[in-house]
């Protein structure tokens, strides 16, 4: 058989992939893991039992809303990493621009604030458990979306990876924030921002290893 007739065997065989599939699949992914997400923190941290008054506070909303927005943000970047090919540096971009908006929160709030409140307002009851919380609230959708990746054609395991850590870090933020009593911007602007960026740290590691070909 000659070459170009092999070429044309080959191509009369292919199906295209139906648009927006990556995106699909990441959608049912998250169905399946942010539910986990929230019994673990049901079971191991309990939801915070002053959580309907604080619904009245706008730090909640923005301690809650920014992660939640910033998964929503990364549902397209992770679809478009596992195609070979697509830039991502505008969906990185848009996932990075809602951290810029905390830490603008954080700085007024200690520009604004006494010096013997800045300690509290930085560290306050919790900062030592915060991150680590957030990067454990992350791994069922962090195993998620590796397992979507997997099915797709990432040529950049490492930032895939690191992609699946930023869509895992926001969506685990959100879900701690129905735990977390703090409501201190500086402290957000750290610690949330701490925990959201370990999953992309782990995914950047581990993306090579768990995304190979």
């Amino acid at each position: 058989m000659k070459t170009d007739d092999l070429i044309h065997l080959l191509a009369a065989d292919t199906v295209p992939v139906p648009r927006h599939a990556a995106a699909r699949r990441l959608a049912i992914g998250l169905l399946l893991a942010v539910p986990l997400s929230l019994v673990l923190m049901g079971m191991v941290l309990g939801v915070n039992p002053a959580l309907r008054a604080y619904l009245a506070q706008p730090m909640f909303w923005v301690k809650f809303g920014v992660p939640l927005l910033m998964a929503l943000v990364a549902l397209p970047l992770v679809a478009r990493l596992g195609r070979p090919g697509a830039s991502t540096r505008a969906a990185w971009t848009l996932w990075l621009l809602p951290i810029g908006v905390l830490w603008t929160l954080g700085a007024v709030a200690l520009l604004q604030a006494p010096a013997a409140d800045m300690p509290l307002l930085i560290l306050s009851r919790t900062w030592r458990v915060c991150a680590e919380n957030i990067a454990v609230l992350s791994l069922p959708v962090f195993i998620a979306a590796i397992w979507v990746l997997k099915s797709m054609a990432p040529v950049r395991p490492a930032l895939a990876g690191a992609g699946a850590g930023a869509l895992s870090g926001a969506c685990g933020a959100a879900v701690y924030a129905l735990h977390c009593p703090e409501l201190a911007a500086p402290f957000i602007a750290i610690w949330y921002v701490l925990g959201m960026a370990l999953p992309v740290a782990a995914g950047a590691l581990l993306g090579p290893r768990l995304l190979r070909w």
